[in-house]
């Protein structure tokens, strides 16, 4: 008999966890599967280590705060950091205020971007760089 390994990663369009329209959450979240965020979230929005997770911020959404995911779809209004060790798609309502650190980054026309795009791969090189001053 053969078991099948779980996926890497979260299918494109698997729900999970639903946060509808009505909803407003008020403090930090951890998940893993798929998230998708209709209503309002203010705090962090973490996945759980180790585990395949996506968040998508739907058109009419809203978070404000941290977001340490491994992909990351916003296609709504987000205020703050987003940490995706993967891959991060801005979607043409994106209306994003603040970093956004990446390996992989998609931009659709139309998306909005008031921060600055950057790859992890640079600050790894920075943080080493760092460290061998510091050890030096």
């Amino acid at each position: 008999m053969k078991f099948k390994s779980k996926p890497a990663s979260v299918p494109d369009g698997q729900v999970d966890t639903l946060v509808g329209p009505q909803m407003t959450i008020r403090g930090d979240l951890q998940f893993s599967g798929g998230l998708y965020v209709e209503g309002r979230i203010f705090g962090k929005v973490v996945a759980e280590e180790g585990k395949p997770a996506m968040l998508t911020l739907a058109e009419n959404g809203s978070i404000e705060g941290e977001i340490r995911v491994p992909v990351v779809v916003l296609n709504g209004r987000f205020d703050g950091d987003v940490h995706a060790e993967e891959r991060v798609e801005l979607a043409a309502k994106a209306q994003v205020r603040g970093n956004v650190y990446y390996k992989v980054v998609e931009m659709a026309a139309g998306a909005m971007l008031t921060g600055r795009l950057i790859h992890a791969d640079s600050t790894l090189d920075e943080a080493r760089q760092e460290a061998a001053a510091v050890v030096g």
